[in-house]
């Protein structure tokens, strides 16, 4: 097939080796900026924060988070152009989603007399949320819909990446504390060109089921 996303979709790849000599330029990290603000969220909560480690110093902090495990993805702290660290809130609440409908209104997506209509989407929150609190399984969930936007559009620029499940949230909350004010890092993205022979993964063909064994059609 033929059709750009397709094309986008087949030359993405998860990178394993990158160049550290090459970095994403100002005006591709303003775009991967704005891709990961606008990616779409359940009752538009927006229940994250992303972090985009770039400096040789944030660099080196998240280099220091795989001292305890998963050290095959430590290169990527350093070798990458940049990271961004996805965090989810585990405890989103009613007075956090005020915030997102107030921005509704001020934007004029939302008239400013269905603000209480809204705010009734929040049920659907608590109908995640536990006696303590928390309802992090399911702000969880909404990064991943913003990660999958990401993979899309740094295909789309022709950057390369590489999402990693294998980072320590408990180490990345210690470290980056502060920036992540109560949120929570489980997964990571490394950004930037491979590096050619030794990622080994690149330019191999996609390896996926068929349409038939995936995708029912009634």
């Amino acid at each position: 097939m033929t059709h750009p996303i397709i094309r986008d979709l087949n030359k993405r790849y998860t990178a394993k080796k990158y160049d550290a000599s090459k970095r994403i330029s100002d005006e591709d990290m303003k775009v991967i900026k704005e891709a990961a603000r606008m990616s779409a969220s359940s009752i538009n909560s927006q229940p994250w924060k992303f972090i985009v480690v770039e400096s040789d110093a944030a660099k080196q902090r998240f280099h220091n988070t795989f001292a305890n495990m998963y050290q095959f993805n430590q290169p990527h702290a350093k070798e990458a152009s940049h990271t961004i660290l996805l965090a989810y809130d585990p405890k989103f609440t009613q007075d956090k989603y005020a915030k997102r409908v107030d921005v509704e209104v001020s934007s004029g997506h939302l008239p400013k007399e269905m603000y209480d209509s809204m705010m009734g989407a929040y049920a659907f929150a608590e109908s995640n949320t536990d006696d303590t609190g928390y309802n992090g399984s399911w702000t969880k969930a909404q990064v991943y819909i913003a990660l999958g936007n990401l993979l899309h559009t740094l295909a789309r620029l022709g950057i390369d990446s590489t999402p990693m499940e294998g980072v320590d949230r408990e180490l990345i909350g210690e470290e980056f504390k502060q920036e992540l004010d109560g949120h929570v890092c489980e997964v990571a993205l490394a950004m930037g060109y491979h590096l050619p022979v030794e990622d080994y993964n690149h330019g191999l063909p996609k390896a996926r089921l068929s349409v038939d064994e995936v995708i029912t059609t009634l």
